[in-house]
Protein backbone atom coordinates (compact mmCIF):
# COMPACT_ATOMS: atom_id res chain seq x y z
CA UNK A 1 0.00 0.00 0.00
CA UNK A 2 2.93 2.22 0.91
CA UNK A 3 4.09 2.36 -2.94
CA UNK A 4 0.87 2.90 -4.28
CA UNK A 5 -0.15 5.31 -1.93
CA UNK A 6 3.50 6.90 -3.11
CA UNK A 7 2.24 6.75 -6.51
CA UNK A 8 -0.80 8.37 -6.52
CA UNK A 9 0.59 10.91 -4.52
CA UNK A 10 -2.53 9.97 -1.21
CA UNK A 11 -1.67 9.22 2.17
CA UNK A 12 -2.05 5.72 3.36
CA UNK A 13 -4.67 5.92 5.87
CA UNK A 14 -6.70 7.83 3.14
CA UNK A 15 -6.31 4.53 1.26
CA UNK A 16 -7.28 2.57 3.92
CA UNK A 17 -10.33 4.57 4.39
CA UNK A 18 -11.02 4.25 0.84
CA UNK A 19 -10.59 0.49 0.92
CA UNK A 20 -12.81 -0.22 4.07
CA UNK A 21 -15.60 2.08 2.42
CA UNK A 22 -15.13 4.62 5.68
CA UNK A 23 -14.58 7.75 3.95
CA UNK A 24 -17.57 10.00 4.10
CA UNK A 25 -18.10 11.88 0.71
CA UNK A 26 -18.05 15.34 0.62
CA UNK A 27 -21.11 16.89 0.43
CA UNK A 28 -22.09 20.78 0.30
CA UNK A 29 -20.84 23.23 3.09
CA UNK A 30 -23.38 24.03 5.49
CA UNK A 31 -23.65 26.26 8.36
CA UNK A 32 -26.37 25.68 10.97
CA UNK A 33 -28.06 28.80 10.83
CA UNK A 34 -28.08 29.18 7.25
CA UNK A 35 -31.58 27.92 7.42
CA UNK A 36 -32.89 31.05 9.58
CA UNK A 37 -30.89 33.22 6.92
CA UNK A 38 -33.47 31.99 4.24
CA UNK A 39 -36.34 33.96 4.79
CA UNK A 40 -34.53 37.36 5.14
CA UNK A 41 -32.48 36.71 1.96
CA UNK A 42 -35.84 35.82 -0.15
CA UNK A 43 -37.43 38.52 1.38
CA UNK A 44 -35.34 40.75 -0.70
CA UNK A 45 -34.92 38.68 -3.60
CA UNK A 46 -38.70 38.48 -3.92
CA UNK A 47 -38.67 42.47 -3.45
CA UNK A 48 -35.94 43.57 -6.04
CA UNK A 49 -35.98 40.16 -8.05
CA UNK A 50 -32.98 42.08 -10.72
CA UNK A 51 -30.15 42.27 -7.94
CA UNK A 52 -27.83 39.77 -7.76
CA UNK A 53 -26.69 38.40 -4.81
CA UNK A 54 -24.05 40.92 -3.68
CA UNK A 55 -26.43 43.62 -3.79
CA UNK A 56 -28.69 41.41 -1.67
CA UNK A 57 -26.52 41.03 0.73
CA UNK A 58 -26.16 44.60 1.23
CA UNK A 59 -29.24 44.60 1.91
CA UNK A 60 -29.43 41.74 4.30
CA UNK A 61 -26.26 43.11 6.56
CA UNK A 62 -28.38 46.16 6.32
CA UNK A 63 -31.29 44.42 7.82
CA UNK A 64 -28.89 42.49 10.51
CA UNK A 65 -27.50 45.56 11.38
CA UNK A 66 -30.92 47.07 12.71
CA UNK A 67 -31.89 43.89 14.52
CA UNK A 68 -28.40 44.17 16.16
CA UNK A 69 -27.03 40.85 14.65
CA UNK A 70 -23.97 39.88 13.31
CA UNK A 71 -23.32 40.38 9.54
CA UNK A 72 -23.64 37.61 6.73
CA UNK A 73 -20.63 37.04 4.14
CA UNK A 74 -21.33 37.85 0.67
CA UNK A 75 -20.09 34.10 0.19
CA UNK A 76 -22.31 32.73 2.42
CA UNK A 77 -25.65 35.19 1.11
CA UNK A 78 -24.21 33.40 -2.40
CA UNK A 79 -24.10 29.98 -1.57
CA UNK A 80 -27.75 30.08 0.44
CA UNK A 81 -29.33 31.93 -2.67
CA UNK A 82 -27.40 29.05 -5.35
CA UNK A 83 -28.81 26.05 -3.08
CA UNK A 84 -32.22 27.70 -3.34
CA UNK A 85 -32.32 28.62 -6.89
CA UNK A 86 -32.45 32.25 -6.40
CA UNK A 87 -29.27 33.84 -8.14
CA UNK A 88 -29.66 35.64 -11.43
CA UNK A 89 -29.57 33.84 -14.87
CA UNK A 90 -25.73 34.36 -16.25
CA UNK A 91 -26.51 36.39 -19.18
CA UNK A 92 -25.50 34.79 -22.83
CA UNK A 93 -26.37 37.15 -25.05
CA UNK A 94 -24.01 38.77 -28.25
CA UNK A 95 -21.81 41.76 -27.15
CA UNK A 96 -20.72 42.71 -30.88
CA UNK A 97 -19.47 46.03 -31.95
CA UNK A 98 -17.90 48.39 -30.41
CA UNK A 99 -18.85 49.89 -26.85
CA UNK A 100 -19.98 53.22 -27.79
CA UNK A 101 -18.91 55.70 -24.54
CA UNK A 102 -18.59 58.86 -26.30
CA UNK A 103 -20.98 62.03 -27.52
CA UNK A 104 -24.21 60.75 -28.58
CA UNK A 105 -24.60 63.84 -31.08
CA UNK A 106 -23.82 63.46 -34.49
CA UNK A 107 -23.14 65.94 -37.49
CA UNK A 108 -26.16 65.53 -39.75
CA UNK A 109 -28.95 63.38 -39.87
CA UNK A 110 -28.85 59.34 -40.54
CA UNK A 111 -25.40 58.35 -39.14
CA UNK A 112 -26.57 57.60 -35.44
CA UNK A 113 -30.07 56.54 -34.41
CA UNK A 114 -30.63 55.74 -30.46
CA UNK A 115 -33.48 53.86 -29.09
CA UNK A 116 -34.40 53.43 -25.28
CA UNK A 117 -37.58 53.12 -23.56
CA UNK A 118 -39.88 54.71 -20.75
CA UNK A 119 -42.98 54.01 -19.06
CA UNK A 120 -45.65 55.71 -16.79
CA UNK A 121 -49.02 55.25 -14.94
CA UNK A 122 -52.32 56.13 -15.95
CA UNK A 123 -55.28 57.51 -14.27
CA UNK A 124 -57.02 54.27 -14.03
CA UNK A 125 -53.39 52.23 -12.49
CA UNK A 126 -52.65 50.87 -16.03
CA UNK A 127 -48.46 50.84 -17.03
CA UNK A 128 -47.78 52.26 -20.84
CA UNK A 129 -44.50 51.29 -22.08
CA UNK A 130 -42.94 52.92 -24.88
CA UNK A 131 -40.06 52.64 -26.91
CA UNK A 132 -38.78 55.17 -29.49
CA UNK A 133 -36.23 55.53 -32.32
CA UNK A 134 -34.72 58.93 -32.65
CA UNK A 135 -32.16 60.49 -34.93
CA UNK A 136 -29.15 62.15 -32.78
CA UNK A 137 -28.68 64.75 -34.98
CA UNK A 138 -32.51 66.29 -36.07
CA UNK A 139 -34.08 64.87 -32.61
CA UNK A 140 -36.71 63.71 -34.45
CA UNK A 141 -38.93 60.60 -33.11
CA UNK A 142 -38.78 58.56 -36.33
CA UNK A 143 -40.71 55.58 -35.04
CA UNK A 144 -42.60 54.60 -31.67
CA UNK A 145 -44.08 51.42 -30.26
CA UNK A 146 -46.40 51.46 -27.02
CA UNK A 147 -47.65 48.27 -25.13
CA UNK A 148 -50.01 48.31 -21.33
CA UNK A 149 -49.35 45.25 -19.34
CA UNK A 150 -46.60 43.84 -20.30
CA UNK A 151 -42.68 44.68 -21.65
CA UNK A 152 -41.21 46.09 -24.83
CA UNK A 153 -40.78 42.70 -26.09
CA UNK A 154 -37.98 42.30 -29.22
CA UNK A 155 -41.08 41.80 -31.85
CA UNK A 156 -42.16 45.52 -30.68
CA UNK A 157 -38.54 46.66 -31.62
CA UNK A 158 -38.05 44.86 -34.52
CA UNK A 159 -41.48 45.81 -36.20
CA UNK A 160 -40.51 50.03 -34.35
CA UNK A 161 -37.12 49.46 -36.54
CA UNK A 162 -38.52 48.64 -39.77
CA UNK A 163 -40.78 51.41 -39.52
CA UNK A 164 -38.08 53.89 -38.74
CA UNK A 165 -36.20 52.87 -41.92
CA UNK A 166 -39.22 52.87 -44.61
CA UNK A 167 -40.34 55.96 -42.72
CA UNK A 168 -36.56 57.75 -43.58
CA UNK A 169 -36.18 55.65 -46.48
CA UNK A 170 -39.21 54.36 -48.08
CA UNK A 171 -37.33 51.02 -48.46
CA UNK A 172 -36.60 47.94 -46.68
CA UNK A 173 -32.92 48.82 -46.07
CA UNK A 174 -31.00 51.68 -45.30
CA UNK A 175 -28.92 52.81 -48.18
CA UNK A 176 -25.80 53.39 -45.98
CA UNK A 177 -24.71 51.90 -42.78
CA UNK A 178 -26.15 52.92 -39.76
CA UNK A 179 -24.80 53.25 -36.02
CA UNK A 180 -28.13 51.97 -33.97
CA UNK A 181 -27.48 52.60 -30.35
CA UNK A 182 -29.32 51.26 -27.38
CA UNK A 183 -29.16 49.85 -23.83
CA UNK A 184 -28.33 46.44 -23.05
CA UNK A 185 -32.27 46.07 -22.55
CA UNK A 186 -32.97 42.23 -23.56
CA UNK A 187 -35.54 43.48 -26.17
CA UNK A 188 -32.40 45.41 -28.03
CA UNK A 189 -29.57 42.30 -27.11
CA UNK A 190 -31.46 40.05 -28.25
CA UNK A 191 -30.05 37.71 -31.61
CA UNK A 192 -33.20 38.08 -33.22
CA UNK A 193 -33.41 42.08 -33.17
CA UNK A 194 -29.39 42.49 -33.71
CA UNK A 195 -29.41 40.18 -36.86
CA UNK A 196 -32.45 42.04 -37.67
CA UNK A 197 -31.18 45.35 -37.45
CA UNK A 198 -28.07 44.10 -39.08
CA UNK A 199 -30.12 42.89 -42.31
CA UNK A 200 -31.72 46.48 -42.29
CA UNK A 201 -27.77 47.89 -42.37
CA UNK A 202 -27.84 48.62 -38.77
CA UNK A 203 -24.83 48.63 -37.10
CA UNK A 204 -25.43 48.26 -33.11
CA UNK A 205 -23.29 49.45 -30.22
CA UNK A 206 -24.27 48.80 -26.94
CA UNK A 207 -24.01 51.87 -24.36
CA UNK A 208 -24.14 52.42 -20.37
CA UNK A 209 -26.90 55.22 -19.99
CA UNK A 210 -30.35 55.60 -22.16
CA UNK A 211 -30.95 58.54 -23.91
CA UNK A 212 -31.48 61.72 -21.70
CA UNK A 213 -35.22 62.27 -21.11
CA UNK A 214 -35.11 65.81 -21.73
CA UNK A 215 -34.53 64.94 -25.32
CA UNK A 216 -37.43 62.99 -25.52
CA UNK A 217 -39.40 64.92 -23.79
CA UNK A 218 -38.97 67.80 -25.57
CA UNK A 219 -40.05 66.22 -29.24
CA UNK A 220 -42.50 64.38 -27.66
CA UNK A 221 -44.22 67.88 -26.24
Amino acid sequence: MKRIAETLGVSRSNLHERGRGTSKPRGPYLKADDETLLPLIRRFVDARPSYGYRRIAALVNRELARLSLPPANHKRVYRVMKRHSLLLQRHTGRREGRLHEGKVIVMRSNLRWCSDGLEFTCWNGEVVRVAFAIDAHDREIIAWTAVTGAGISGSLVRDMILEAVEKRFGSLRAPQPIEWLADNGSCYTANDTRDFAAALNLKAASRRCGVRNRMVCRNLS
